[in-house]
């Protein structure tokens, strides 16, 4: 009975972790520069819906949800999106299409293709009504449909520095920006405790399991390239 009893309390603190929402102060911790509290049932909301229920999945999409929208101060593209016209690759075929279907919402869903598709998963006209796409009722959704889309949950459960940079081109198609998105990584890392709680971030370098933390400040050997951040922020083994 007792180790039923046992099981029964691991079972249900497995569940807790799994379920457990992002408070407040884990988004200001960050996004501080996020003026929208009210975005955080959304973001719960979204969790939910695209299983994004463990640490290192929410890190990595709230990160990328950071840098994409400039910690959810931009829910529409400033650029015009004129750039986008003609781009048969996002579905671009109609005369103003790069403007209609600009990049909205956190993650910035950019085009016809993407809108149609989006809309058709969610049981909403995306391509007829592209604007509320830059809605926080809307946005988030179609940021998990994107996130979902591209398997992105199974590339951050390997909480690695080289999937999180898989995740960047997925979303991206390059590389842009990706210093400040492993910024925010490591921030949202810290902030939700991944790993052993502690909000150490651990990396591994050449074989050997270590933590990053600024050269400076590494008693061992500092390894370059294997942690998110700035270029002094390197693990320490």
């Amino acid at each position: 009975m007792l180790k039923l009893m046992l099981l029964a309390l691991i079972a249900a603190d497995v569940h807790n972790c799994l379920s457990q929402s992002i408070t407040a102060a884990q988004l200001k911790a960050i996004m501080p520069n996020s003026k929208h509290p009210e975005y955080l049932s959304h973001i719960n909301a979204a969790l939910a819906e695209g299983a994004i229920n463990t640490c290192h999945r929410k890190a990595a999409f709230l990160a990328q949800l950071a840098h994409e929208s400039g910690q959810l101060v931009y829910m529409e593209e400033l650029a015009s999106g004129a750039a986008y016209e003609g781009r048969l690759d996002l579905g671009n075929t109609q005369p103003g299409d790069g403007v209609r279907f600009k990049g909205r919402g956190p993650i910035q869903l950019t085009g016809r293709a993407n809108y149609r598709e989006a809309g058709r998963a969610l049981g909403i006209d995306l391509e007829a009504n592209p604007q509320i796409v830059a809605t926080p009722a809307v946005g988030f959704r179609t940021s998990v449909w994107f996130w979902t889309k591209h398997n992105l949950n199974a590339l951050a459960d390997a909480g690695t520095l080289a999937a999180f940079r898989q995740i960047t081109r997925k979303i991206n198609g390059g590389t842009n920006g990706q210093a400040d998105r492993e910024n925010y990584w490591a921030k949202a890392k810290s902030a939700l405790g991944c790993g052993s709680g502690t909000g150490v971030v651990s990396c591994t370098a050449n074989g050997r399991a270590g933590v990053c933390k600024d050269k400076a400040t590494c008693a061992g050997t500092a390894h370059a390239g294997f942690c998110p951040g700035a270029a002094n922020i390197q693990c320490c083994v």
